[in-house]
């Protein structure tokens, strides 16, 4: 039986998978004799925070920085996002830990693929990918991958110089781009590939001693010159053809990275993959799209989707408020009331018509299973009538 079969088989609740998350945690440090953190983003769900961020930086900080140990494991999945948040994150870490490992199970892609690089070591299982390096630049009211805009505007000037001219669809979207934003797309590539060629000698080769086969003392400049080769591998998007290509352990060993292989290890296989399954659960059954987990603490992320919650207004009383929110996975519509002042009959009154009492621990179970997220709505409730909820 397959992790993803075993743990619906056991019908676990969301707060029976977080338990299990941190329990899993806690079976890898044990292994590996080490303080891991999980990171992890769900890759699919439509949300913009699910990229790396700023605050992401701030969550980390805090959930590492009051370990005694010096050796971290970090398990990552993120689709990239701000280099700038990358190098803030690794520059910490860095500056905090004597050696770190970066596992990766699932996808780490763009910006992940950078601060997976900047790893004393890097594991992966055979499920785990990285991606060609990129960075996510603002163009406008878009955010877009800073190589196809360079691609693009090439084969642009490339065209106009072959014909003489760009037709008129081109010829306006070319008009809007300034040279300011150019040169900034310019210098997000070299800002990127100054990132991995630093941390790769500093970092991923600073016990590379001799080489493989003529076993030779490895120099510094034979270091640097292994790192500009691997980052140009990377970023060679013509080889991996599209922004999104899913680069495997094989990938990464054929361009001279030398990466740990989990499966290898029977016990260390297990726990990975089982992290990896109940972060999945998590994300299909909650609102939550990122998650931030130690052995001892965590931090979730949710959002309710626009159509999450009916649109009619709250109705509130003296004593209490009444409202509707709709699951985002089977459809339900749930109407619900929260108390505004501790009054008992407020629960018989509402309860004959029907109404659920608002959730102590602000999650509402649907019938279907998916754990939906009200603490949007109370956050709405309190600003619109001026009072705390009582629960």
């Amino acid at each position: 039986m397959g992790f993803m079969s075993e743990y619906i088989s056991r019908r676990l609740s969301a707060a029976d998978l977080e338990s299990e998350l941190l329990q899993l945690i806690s079976n890898y440090n044990k292994l590996r004799n080490t303080f891991a953190i999980v990171y992890v983003a769900a890759i699919g769900k439509p949300i913009p925070d699910v990229s790396l961020s700023q605050d992401d930086y701030y969550l980390i900080h805090d959930l590492v920085r009051d370990t005694e140990s010096r050796k971290l494991d970090f398990y990552i999945e993120t689709p990239g996002g701000r280099g700038e948040t990358a190098e803030e994150i690794v520059e910490y870490l860095r500056n905090r830990f004597e050696r770190i490992s970066f596992v990766v199970s699932g996808e780490a892609k763009s910006a992940g693929t950078i601060m997976v690089l900047s790893g004393d070591e890097i594991l992966m299982t055979e499920t785990g990918s990285l991606g060609p390096i990129d960075a996510q630049v603002k163009i406008g009211r878009s955010v877009v991958s800073a190589y196809d805009y360079m691609e693009w505007t090439k084969g642009k000037r490339e065209e106009a110089e072959k014909i003489g001219k760009l037709n008129p669809f081109d010829a306006i979207m070319v008009a809007q781009i300034s040279p300011g934003e150019l040169e900034s797309v310019i210098y997000a590539l070299k800002y990127a590939e100054d990132l991995v060629a630093d941390w790769l000698v500093r970092y991923k080769f600073k016990n590379w001693k001799v080489t493989g086969t003529r076993k030779t003392p490895v120099t510094d400049d034979m270091k640097s010159k292994r790192a500009k080769e691997i980052f140009a591998e990377l970023v060679n998007h013509a080889k991996w053809r599209i922004h999104g290509r899913s680069i495997k352990a094989a990938d990464l060993q054929e361009i001279g990275l030398k990466i740990t292989k989990v499966d290898e290890d029977d016990k260390l296989r297990d726990i990975v993959y089982r992290i990896q399954t109940v972060c999945r659960l998590l994300f299909s059954s909650t609102n939550t799209y990122k998650i931030f987990a130690t052995e001892k603490e965590k931090i979730f992320k949710g959002a309710v989707a626009a159509s999450a919650v009916t649109k009619i207004p709250i109705k509130a009383i003296a004593e209490a408020a009444e409202f509707e929110t709709k699951c985002p996975r089977c459809g339900k519509v749930h109407k619900l009331y929260a108390k505004l002042v501790d009054n008992p009959k407020i629960d018989t009154d509402f309860q004959k018509k029907g109404d659920i009492a608002y959730p102590k621990d602000n999650k509402l179970q649907c019938d279907c299973g998916f754990e939906i997220d009200l603490s949007g709505i109370r956050n709405e409730i309190e600003a619109r009538v001026g009072k705390k909820l009582v629960l």
